[in-house]
């Protein structure tokens, strides 16, 4: 049987923390900032905690079982 394969796109957007959660960043912070307040794009730039609706669907895309 072969290797099951990480998903790609997922495996450059998510990190793993130490205790299992997983990491992500914030969208709409990559372009178009000129529009947007320097609140706005400070709030962007933390790194946020993945939900736990959605922590099964990413840990299949990262063959994390």
């Amino acid at each position: 049987m072969p290797k099951v394969k990480t998903n790609s796109g997922a495996k450059k957007r998510f990190v793993l923390t130490g205790t299992g959660k997983i990491k992500r960043r914030h969208a709409y912070h990559s372009h178009i900032l000129t529009k947007k307040t320097k609140k706005q794009k400070r709030n962007l730039d933390h790194v946020a905690v993945l939900d736990k609706t959605n922590v099964k669907q990413v840990r299949e895309l990262l063959v994390l079982r």
